[in-house]
Parts: structure tokens; C-alpha cells; sequence
């Protein structure tokens, strides 16, 4: 079974808005950190935002702080990703991700995370 579905990617003008949604079982979403990795064209795969499960706190990529805003919905057992003021640099692919932060160690390592999802089209053209 698809563990992580993806929705809301699409193209947008610089300036605009986008949001994303990652919607998975209970199991996955009561226990798990879970955000976003994107990748650009030719570039290596880097963390987004990421929340944790229960005290909801947040981490933030430097590039997106102020503009985008992660959230979850307990009810609907998925997060959300409000991406705001679109810059071309935030151009690439983003992928849903779920796992669990170790002690001691970074919040946007990809050995933290099991559980990725197919990945969805963000184009924020100039």
C-alpha cells in the first residue's frame, strides 16, 4: 500500500502561492516527524520543513523561513504545507517524508526518514 499520497503541486507565477498535502495512515501519522524534502534540477535532495508529532514543533530551511508554514490536521491524518511569496529558486520536486529524529543528531538528515512519499511538481517561473 502507498504509505505517503501527495497532493497540490502545480505551477505558479513568482510571488504566488502554493500548498501541499500529505495525507497517511494513523499509524504513520500519530508517531512520525513528518515534512517536506524537494530536490531541484541537478541539485541533491535537501530538507524543507518538518513537524513533530505530538508537541508540533517545527523545522525550517533557512531559504523558507517567514514564506512557508507547515501544519497537521489530527482529523484528516495529514499535513499540510502553505508556501508562500514563490520564489523560482523553490522550483524542483517535493516529496512527503515521515520518520524520527534521533538525539544529537540534524533535523534534515535523509537517514531520518523511512517513509517518502512519490513526490509532486512545484514550477515557480521568473
Amino acid at each position: 500500500q502507498v504509505d505517503l499520497v501527495e497532493s497540490g503541486g502545480g505551477s505558479v507565477q513568482a510571488g504566488g502561492s502554493l500548498t501541499l498535502s500529505c495525507e497517511t495512515r494513523v499509524m504513520i501519522y500519530s508517531s512520525r516527524f513528518m515534512g517536506w524534502f524537494r530536490q531541484a534540477p541537478g541539485m541533491e535532495r535537501e530538507g524543507v520543513a518538518i513537524m513533530s508529532p505530538t508537541s508540533r514543533t517545527t523545522y525550517y530551511a533557512d531559504s523558507v523561513k517567514g514564506r512557508f508554514i507547515i501544519s497537521r490536521d489530527d482529523r484528516k491524518n495529514t499535513v499540510h504545507l502553505q508556501m508562500n511569496s514563490l520564489k523560482p529558486d523553490d522550483t524542483g520536486v517535493y516529496y512527503c517524508v515521515a520518520g524520527m529524529l534521533p538525539t544529537g543528531g540534524t533535523w534534515d538528515n535523509l537517514g531520518n526518514f523511512g517513509y517518502w512519499g512519490q513526490g509532486t511538481q512545484v514550477t515557480v517561473a521568473s
